[in-house]
């Protein structure tokens, strides 16, 4: 559930990560990124990550063919000082300076981001389509109470 909504600016940033190529038809993108999630998680993907500057996690979507209906790059990583010296496999990706819409969740994670990307897709936002992304806290009690915020580039 999304419980509050702001717009602020966001300073550059780099995340180092692993990354799929996907689509929102016919599920396919949590097909996709569940897949990359466990990938993540079974192989400590975070803790191979040099540079890193938190236990935080990101998932950012870029790379957008057209719209949120068309192929997509996600990536699951970690925030990192410089995108450089990355071990094989990994992608570094730069999230531009920019102006977000920031969406603050609460209710039982994971399925409060699917309720609130489902609840984004259906409204009217100007969305710039660079780079969105969401940032699940490294310091939650248990991963039903990850605390996610959305972060949507907006025009």
């Amino acid at each position: 559930m999304i419980t509050n909504i702001e717009i602020a600016g966001q300073p550059e940033f780099y995340v180092a990560g692993i990354t799929v190529r996907t689509i929102n038809k016919d599920g396919q993108s949590q097909k996709d990124i569940g897949a990359l999630w466990t990938r993540f998680m079974n192989e400590g993907i975070s803790q191979t990550i040099a540079g890193r500057v938190s236990d935080d996690t990101y998932c950012l979507y870029t790379d957008y063919e057209t719209d949120y209906t068309g192929y997509y790059t996600a990536l699951i990583g970690c925030k990192v000082s410089s995108p450089d010296q990355l071990p094989d496999g990994l992608t570094g990706l730069t999230v531009h300076k920019g102006k977000y819409k920031v969406f603050t969740l609460t209710g039982k994670f994971p399925e409060n981001v699917h309720e609130a990307w489902q609840e984004i897709w259906r409204s009217e936002t100007d969305r710039a389509y660079t780079v969105d992304f969401d940032l699940y806290a490294g310091n939650a009690k248990s991963f039903e109470e990850t605390g996610v915020k959305i972060y949507l580039a907006i025009n």
